[in-house]
């Protein structure tokens, strides 16, 4: 088992991302204050294809290939 395998779907890390540079934007036109920088760990967890608390709690949501047996 790799140490950093990927643990996040295709369709997570898309709305991971999206999500994150939503909350990201609130920097540009909402209230001034730092709960911005929060946006920035969905983007990050999303574009690494990994999430620290998935490893930690054994979880996935990546579809993993089957290998066939001949």
């Amino acid at each position: 088992m790799q140490i950093f395998s990927n643990n996040i779907g295709t369709t997570e890390r898309i709305i991971r991302i999206v999500g994150g540079l939503l909350i990201t934007s609130l920097a540009f036109w909402g209230p001034a204050n730092p709960w911005f920088f929060l946006g920035l760990i969905p983007v990050m967890t999303g574009l690494v294809s990994w999430c620290p608390l998935y490893q930690l709690f054994g979880f996935s949501t990546r579809k993993h290939k089957q290998i066939m047996k001949m």
